[in-house]
């Protein structure tokens, strides 16, 4: 039976090789039509008879995940072809991709901005080197080349949701409030309602930190409940009539950017505070999209929700969602 299917396994097999070699080669398929065509066959022809030699059908049971060594190859393969030809916009795309898997958030800047220089007119080029930049940026802020990228794609791309999103999250940084929440309030129109409803929540808290009238939407249902203890060495005396509190929940093992928040003044602790989807700055992925977050708060003394050095903030707590009872948070 075994020697009944090995010539359809083998040809599989012929097949599977033939596309990692249209991965591996696609770029160098400039170099010639012909010579990329020929490696493509060559390989594929190579893989059926190592199969014949070595191959197991019955390993084709079991699809293993490609390992972290795996891809650190591919990268490493990606890099010398670039090397080659360091002129293809796509390539450096992909490396900054995958760069950014590994979690070489440096690296994928790196590439990226290659990659922007080579596709200065490519909205979505121009929006992951932005999105990769500011990754790598300590204090993970938008500089003005990332600014400037994604204002030039939004201008060739206007219906680009993520440029937008991002666009006004750089703006919100630099304390232009006002011009991100007209442009946020741009994307509701091609929302679900339910990711039409958080978005309409940070157009209200850019509103009101650029002292306009909110317009806040009704409060959706809390989803975790969070109970902050404030250390018992603090004194409101010693902190500013600026300090808020920023109350947090963000992706376990994801990006710094919370998935929900919330912003309270000080003097309104201890207390117990309530997140939900209306809480969640990035409309397309609500607290109720995640299985699991990290729940933390930060006292703030200047009120800004990016951190300084003289913020307090608590240990991180994992949650699993949906979740019963309070999640007791504490300050050093």
């Amino acid at each position: 039976m075994v020697m009944h299917w090995l010539p359809m396994v083998a040809a599989v097999a012929a097949v599977a090789a033939a596309l990692m070699a249209a991965v591996v080669l696609w770029p160098l398929r400039r170099q010639g039509r012909r010579s990329f065509v020929l490696g493509m066959l060559t390989l594929g022809v190579a893989g059926a008879c190592l199969y014949l030699l070595v191959g197991n059908p019955r390993a084709a049971q079991v699809q293993p995940a490609p390992s972290v060594a795996t891809l650190r190859d591919g990268v490493e393969a990606l890099q010398q072809a670039l090397q080659r030809d360091p002129q293809r916009a796509d390539g450096w795309a992909l490396l900054g991709r995958s760069q950014a898997e590994l979690g070489n958030a440096a690296a994928a800047a790196d590439a990226f901005n290659r990659a922007a220089a080579l596709a200065p007119d490519e909205p979505g080029v121009l929006v992951e080197a932005a999105q990769a930049r500011a990754q790598a940026d300590p204090g993970k802020q938008f500089d003005d080349t990332a600014l400037a990228w994604l204002q030039r794609a939004r201008t060739l791309s206007p219906e680009a949701e993520r440029a937008s999103w991002l666009l006004g999250i750089a703006l919100r940084q630099r304390g232009r409030n006002a011009e991100a929440a007209e442009l946020w309030s741009t994307l509701l129109p091609r929302l679900e309602p339910g990711a039409a409803q958080a978005l309409q929540a940070q157009i209200a808290i850019a509103r009101e930190a650029a002292g306009q009238p909110s317009h806040a939407p009704a409060a959706a249902p809390a989803l975790l409940q969070v109970r902050v203890q404030l250390p018992a060495s603090l004194k409101a005396g010693d902190w500013p009539a600026s300090t808020q509190v920023f109350v947090l929940a963000r992706a376990v093992g994801g990006p710094p950017m919370p998935v929900a928040a919330r912003k309270l003044p000080l003097s309104g602790f201890p207390a117990t505070v309530g997140l939900g989807d209306g809480d969640s700055p990035m409309p397309t992925a609500p607290l109720s999209a995640h299985r699991e977050v990290e729940v933390l708060a930060r006292i703030s003394r200047s009120g800004s929700a990016n951190r300084s050095e003289d913020d307090l903030q608590t240990a991180p707590v994992k949650v699993t969602l949906p979740h019963d009872g309070v999640v007791e948070l504490q300050f050093p």
